[in-house]
């Protein structure tokens, strides 16, 4: 079982940029999809975007593309979101997410998957 840390969140004005981090214990970080969720209050969780084992390929759900950047550091065992040009919208938790699968057109996690405990971002207009 992973051991996902997140840090990072914190509370930002709407335009400002935030970076978030996700330490991965446990598990052989590089040999899995990250990725990002996030969670509203009174909406369910979201996803926001992954990336493949080497680094090389990344996904986004459209209302972040072009805002949100994941990356990953298999040296660290870290993946990481940086967020610019936030929005009150974006207000959530934010959570890291450990062997991402495609189902379709849905990135979901598998089974055997690992969750962070999650960081609070909030965006003040």
């Amino acid at each position: 079982q992973a051991q996902l840390v997140e840090s990072g969140g914190g509370l930002v004005q709407a335009g400002d940029s935030l970076r978030l981090s996700c330490a991965a214990s446990g598990r052989t970080f590089s040999s899995y999809t990250m990725g990002w969720f996030r969670q509203a209050p009174g909406k369910e969780r979201e996803f926001l975007a992954a990336i493949n084992l080497s680094g090389t390929a990344t996904y986004y759900e459209d209302s972040v593309k072009g805002r949100f950047t994941i990356s990953r550091d298999n040296a660290k065992n870290k993946v990481y979101l940086q967020m610019n040009s936030l929005k009150p919208e974006d207000t959530a938790i934010y959570y890291c997410a450990q062997d991402l699968r495609l189902v379709g057109s849905r990135w979901t996690i598998s089974n055997l998957g690992s969750w962070g405990q999650g960081t609070q971002v909030t965006v003040s207009s």
